[in-house]
């Protein structure tokens, strides 16, 4: 029997201590073929993700994927994404949190290609998001370090 991975229950462990403390959990993901999100938000292939009791619906820290509802630009959408993909979770307002190795070779270099992260034509997202602070609304978030 293999041992599982460390990764969920830290990220458990992160969101939780941020919603214990007043801060706001973000996550960041390595989108790949199976990740499932607006893709209109992924920057470089990755996208942050607001993880806060207050911005999600039905939020599940699984240990094989991160599953829930957000409002992006006023329209629900489905987020799942694999904890593999999970690259980082922290504290926005700190900058406080744990980053993670991404060892998948689905990642999409810039997210241009076609994939499940495509949402219909009629739940596009345009503008800003509901989930997420656009990059021109905020200072540049610090950098985290990876953590083997």
């Amino acid at each position: 029997m293999s041992e599982s991975s460390t990764k969920p229950y830290l990220i458990r462990a992160l969101h939780e201590w941020c919603t214990d403390n007043g801060y706001t959990p973000h996550i960041v993901v390595t989108v790949d073929a199976n990740t499932v999100v607006p893709r209109a938000h992924i920057h470089d292939g990755q996208i942050t993700l607001n993880v806060g009791t207050l911005a999600t619906n039905c939020l599940v820290l699984g240990n094989d994927y991160i599953e829930f509802q957000a409002r992006f630009s006023g329209v629900t959408e489905h987020i799942y994404v694999p904890v593999a993909a999970v690259s980082a979770i922290y504290a926005r307002e700190t900058g406080a949190g744990m980053g993670f190795e991404v060892h998948d070779s689905n990642a999409y270099p810039g997210g241009e290609t076609e994939s499940a992260t495509e949402p219909p034509a009629e739940n596009k997202p345009a503008g800003k998001s509901d989930n997420n602070d656009s990059p021109d609304d905020e200072p540049k978030r610090p950098r985290l370090t990876i953590v083997k």
